[in-house]
């Protein structure tokens, strides 16, 4: 891949979606298990009352992903350069998400395996275990070759699958005894928050919109998109600032159109678990979930709504696992780079990591699942590393803004008050998840 020569930011909308693609795969990575099945779950138990706290998760977090991103494009480096220079023990940070993220192939096992199982609805012939083995051989062949472009393409086609089947559902709904009207929905506008579901609300408040994860992931698709090198590098010039300026506020808007479709997707889910299961004595947990909502669409809609809506599932997931893979084959060369196991200078190098990584991850996912089996607890237990790491990004992100402000790029006083209203709502949840572990 040649370095693309330093280019001024476009002037006008349309030639500014020329160069949106990061947020799609970001979008592809968050709509996943937490959204499919935690999501709807809060709907069942909440009824439309706390539709607000999902749309809040989602709106609100961005500002710490725009940090990261922006921090990218200032200092053309992968992540890890950064977080190495964190005020505390050299490296601390870069030891920190290594080992965390290590602890989440648990988490990855049972996304990989939800996918797994939705499939097995379509294919029942064929176990789960071994679906699951299968979709990671597939998930590799896109990956080895570390072409980002591929990347990008598959997130907009999984994106694009999961979007319209989550607003086909809300449609269908909408035709059948289950169907909700506009003042449900405003209901749940009203910011009340039951005593009996603040736990649950702020769970859902955790799993939902971006994590920890995806706040990392981010940096390296701006970077692999060309933002900082088409802003060049930083020269402390007046040309440079203005380069760098558009180029961080065409990173904003790639970041508000994932923002949109990850919050319509989420909240559509919501709807789905409000509408349909509310009031029910008996709610399914984890998987069983779609299998309950697939048999609900048969009744009301017929069996081709049942299949429409499994397909649905299984590229939410598969979406997940993706995207996944794609991230953690740029995380853990950078990490391998920056504690000196090797030179991630070296691009021969790096990509032979690329490939590695891609063919081995999904194996240890798989066997993960086939291990444990039990895909609600798996993703559930990751989400408890990742309260844990998202201190670490939170911190980081503070860091950043104080470095970084001093060049006065794409900042005022709204997008101050946004980040720091970010920081403390992650930051309360991540003390949350921490209490809940201990």
């Amino acid at each position: 891949m040649t370095t693309p020569e330093i280019k001024n930011p476009p002037s006008t909308f349309f030639e500014k979606l020329n160069f949106l693609g990061p947020g799609f795969i970001l979008s592809a990575s968050i709509v996943g298990s937490g959204e499919l099945i935690a999501t709807t779950v809060l709907g069942a138990e909440g009824g439309f009352v706390t539709f607000w706290v999902i749309l809040v998760s989602c709106l609100i977090k961005v500002a710490i992903q725009l940090e990261f991103g922006k921090n990218a494009i200032v200092t053309g480096k992968p992540l890890m350069s950064s977080f190495s220079s964190l005020p505390g023990p050299k490296n601390w940070a870069v030891w920190s998400t290594f080992l965390l993220t290590l602890f989440k192939i648990v988490q990855v096992g049972g996304m990989i395996g939800g996918a797994a199982i939705a499939l097995s609805m379509l294919l029942p012939q064929l176990s789960p275990i071994l679906l699951a083995f299968l979709l990671g051989a597939i998930t590799s062949l896109l990956i080895y070759k570390n072409y980002y472009s591929v990347v990008e393409r598959t997130s907009m086609v999984m994106v694009l699958g999961f979007t319209v089947f989550t607003l086909a559902s809300v449609i269908a709904v909408s035709h059948s005894p289950f169907a909700f009207t506009l003042s449900d929905v405003a209901s749940g506008l009203t910011f009340e928050l039951p005593s009996n579901l603040i736990f649950v609300a702020i769970g859902a408040f955790g799993i939902t919109g971006v994590a920890s994860d995806e706040i990392i992931a981010y940096t390296y698709w701006c970077l692999e998109k060309g933002y900082a090198k088409y802003a060049g590098e930083n020269d402390g010039s007046d040309e440079w600032k203005v380069r760098a300026n558009g180029w961080i506020k065409i990173m904003y808007l790639d970041a508000l159109v994932a923002m949109v479709i990850y919050t319509v997707v989420t909240a559509a889910f919501y709807l789905l678990g409000a509408s349909i299961l509310y009031g029910n004595e008996a709610i399914p947990s984890g998987n069983q979930l779609i299998e309950t909502l697939a048999n609900i669409y048969t009744q009301t809609l017929g069996e081709n709504a049942r299949l429409a809506y499994t397909a649905g599932a299984f590229f939410v997931l598969s979406s997940s696992v993706f995207a996944t893979l794609a991230y953690w084959t740029r995380l853990f060369p950078d990490i391998f780079g920056e504690l000196g196991w090797i030179k991630w200078e070296d691009l021969k190098t790096r990509n032979k990591w690329v490939a590695v990584l891609a063919w081995s991850l999904p194996i240890l996912w798989a066997l993960a699942f086939a291990f444990v089996n039990l895909p609600s607890f798996m993703v559930l237990f990751g989400g408890v590393v990742g309260s844990v790491l998202l201190i670490v990004v939170v911190y980081a992100a503070v860091c950043f803004r104080f470095r970084n402000n001093t060049l006065n790029l794409a900042s005022g006083a709204f997008s101050t008050m946004l980040f720091w209203l970010s920081v403390l709502s992650i930051g309360m949840v991540s003390v949350y998840g921490i209490v809940k572990l201990f």
